[in-house]
């Protein structure tokens, strides 16, 4: 009995002082564990003063205060934070000149006149085009500046046509251009307002036409100065009449080595010229070409006759 007692007394001791071994065995994990993360937090700061007084310049240069990391000889390293995206560096890349043969031209058109068309349609659909009927390309440098003057009375009909099919060809040629419509307003010429911009002021201008004999050529004359008072930069000018509409949009409308006639096909005229030497409709030339031939003669009243001047000369 008595050494059944001592055994039970043992064994409770043993229980005992092994549980008191895992108490002191967890309490020394917990100090270790603290003392060492209080090691790590010490050497982090004094670490992070370390840095901050060899570059006390570093957090006010840095967003959210980022510390710059640096390599070999103390040469400072980009960080990820500090790298130029790829949209900082397209945007400052400058515009290339636009393409000889712009890539967007679709070729042969059908060209029809038996939707309704109005001018809100064609502001609706042109966005793009400025007040003024002008336009820029946005994605290229284009090689030249192209003012496109009609003279005009008694078209309304036809020049919401013109500018519903026009406005899509020039901006598929990559041209800059403005367009002129020229009125002859009480037996004057007077430079219309650019069509395409406010419906209501071009309309107003469309209908002040004088009933005198109509001068085509002098008109032309008034509307290559006031292209030039409203832009000087303006290197080609397109003489166009309202209800002439490019079929094909190769057709493009710029300036060459010498005036070119860009209406050599009409449908009216079996897609031939009525007779050598007809330079009329639509015909293109340099300011330098311009200037040197004196214009377009101011004497020719009445439809016909300028354009054939114009080839003579």
């Amino acid at each position: 009995m008595t050494r059944l007692l001592l055994g039970v007394t043992l064994e409770r001791i043993c229980k005992a002082v092994l549980l008191l071994c895992l108490l002191h065995f967890v309490i020394i994990m917990i100090l270790y564990f603290d003392v060492y993360a209080q090691h790590l937090d010490f050497f982090s700061r004094f670490n992070a003063r370390n840095a901050s007084r060899a570059h006390p310049f570093s957090n006010s240069s840095r967003p959210n205060g980022t510390i710059p990391s640096y390599g070999p000889a103390g040469a400072e390293v980009p960080s990820p934070s500090t790298k130029p995206s790829t949209n900082q560096s397209a945007t400052e890349k400058p515009l290339q000149p636009c393409q000889e043969t712009p890539p967007g031209l679709v070729g042969r058109l059908l060209i029809e006149f038996s939707s309704p068309m109005s001018m809100e349609r064609v502001q609706r659909e042109n966005p793009d085009v400025r007040q003024g009927g002008k336009y820029t390309p946005p994605d290229c440098l284009p090689r030249q500046k192209v003012a496109i003057l009609i003279p005009f009375r008694h078209r309304e009909h036809h020049l919401k046509y013109w500018l519903h099919y026009l406005h899509p060809i020039l901006r598929r040629q990559k041209v800059a251009y403005g367009i002129y419509i020229i009125n002859q307003v009480r037996g004057q010429g007077q430079g219309g307002g650019g069509a395409g911009g406010d419906e209501q002021a071009l309309l107003k201008s469309a209908l002040q036409f004088g009933e005198d004999t109509f001068n085509r050529a002098k008109l032309l004359n008034v509307g290559f100065m006031e292209a030039l008072k409203d832009d000087e930069e303006y290197d080609c000018f397109i003489f166009s009449d309202v209800d002439l509409i490019p079929m094909d949009d190769r057709n493009l409308y710029r300036c060459y080595e010498q005036p070119r006639h860009f209406a050599v096909g009409m449908d009216k005229f079996g897609f031939r010229l009525p007779y050598a030497g007809y330079f009329g409709g639509v015909s293109g030339l340099s300011k330098s070409q311009f200037l040197k031939i004196n214009g377009f003669p101011n004497e020719y009243w009445g439809w016909g006759g300028e354009d054939d001047d114009i080839f003579n000369r």
